[in-house]
């Protein structure tokens, strides 16, 4: 006969026994965070265009009277009076400019305005900038056209005073706001390149409203690679973008144009970066209506892969963003 003793021993270890048998409901739950979604490619364009806005100035003028505009940074357009047009005729009456310069890469990054140009093998490289300029008249809503030559004074201290290799770009920009710059075949008033340089100033001529910019290419003469930008998943090219700002070139940024969407890499594929080059990889999307972005450093070395985690991402204003680019070397 058993003794009470054994029974409840008997007792404890079939329960022991079950209990590591059964599946506790709780325990059995697998704890795993949902897949991470990053912003909508329109939240990412939203942010952008509000940074773009900031840079807009206006001005009301009478469209018979011409106008000399001076921006904010000292550069000076000039419309003659009886220049503008209304569908082929002279136009009269109320009329609004829209005037917007970028000097810097900060403000040419927000606004999603690199300098990146069309090379004579239809390859892009990135150009050196003495400013990024658009310029628009309408009015009452109605785009008016210019009848005659279109005039820019631009202070070349900026950029750190006249550059003789400057030329005179026309941007053409894609939906998602990207502009592409192609060397201006002219320029009016038979200026050559549409730009020269005297004293500390650029005067650049054109006859076209749009987007212009007085570039040369970035030349170094070192040997050039590719290279590729592995980025967080939940991104792509359609929620984020990443740019290249070289050490010592304030007034230059380069954008990655093509994108793998099975391995998340941008790339730059067309063999222009300098072997040995000092730069800073930059990545930026948009996170809750704020900027998000991560910086890297790099010594370029060639066919590099730069790779970029969520833990090397923060997330801040337009303007921490804008003193964290100005800061770079």
């Amino acid at each position: 006969m058993k003794s009470v003793k054994q029974i409840l021993g008997l007792m404890l270890v079939a329960g022991v026994a079950l209990t590591s048998c059964s599946k506790d409901p709780v325990l059995d739950v697998v704890q795993s965070d949902p897949q991470f979604e990053g912003p909508t490619a329109q939240e990412f364009k939203d942010i952008r265009d509000e940074a773009l806005q900031d840079l807009v100035q206006t001005a009301q003028f009478n469209a018979e009277d011409g106008i000399v505009f001076t921006s904010s940074k000292g550069t000076v357009l000039s419309i003659s009076p009886g220049c503008l047009q209304l569908n082929g005729s002279s136009a009269t009456g109320a009329a609004e400019l829209t005037f917007v310069e970028a000097y810097d890469k900060a403000d040419m990054l927000t606004a999603n305005k690199a300098t990146m140009g069309v090379m004579p093998s239809n390859d892009l490289g990135i150009l050196v900038s003495g400013g990024e300029f658009y310029i628009n008249v309408k009015q009452n809503g109605s785009q008016l056209d210019p009848g005659c030559g279109l005039s820019l004074v631009i202070p070349a201290g900026l950029t750190g005073g006249v550059d003789p290799d400057m030329k005179l770009w026309d941007g053409d920009m894609a939906a998602d706001g990207t502009v592409v710059w192609e060397e201006d075949e002219g320029g009016a008033n038979g200026q050559d390149n549409g730009v020269f340089g005297d004293g500390n100033e650029y005067y650049a001529y054109f006859d076209e409203f749009g987007w212009t910019n007085v570039d040369r290419f970035y030349n170094d003469p070192r040997p050039k690679t590719t290279l590729q930008v592995k980025i967080p998943d939940g991104y792509d090219d359609a929620n984020s973008a990443v740019y290249l700002s070289y050490d010592g070139e304030p007034n230059a940024l380069a954008q990655l144009d093509t994108f793998d969407h099975t391995t998340s890499i941008f790339s730059e594929h067309y063999g222009q970066i300098p072997i040995g080059l000092e730069m800073h990889v930059i990545f930026v999307t948009e996170d809750d209506g704020e900027w998000k972005w991560g910086i890297k450093g790099v010594t370029v070395a060639a066919n590099d892969l730069y790779v970029f985690t969520e833990s090397d991402l923060v997330t801040g204003t337009k303007a921490q963003l804008v003193a964290a680019i100005q800061a770079l070397p």
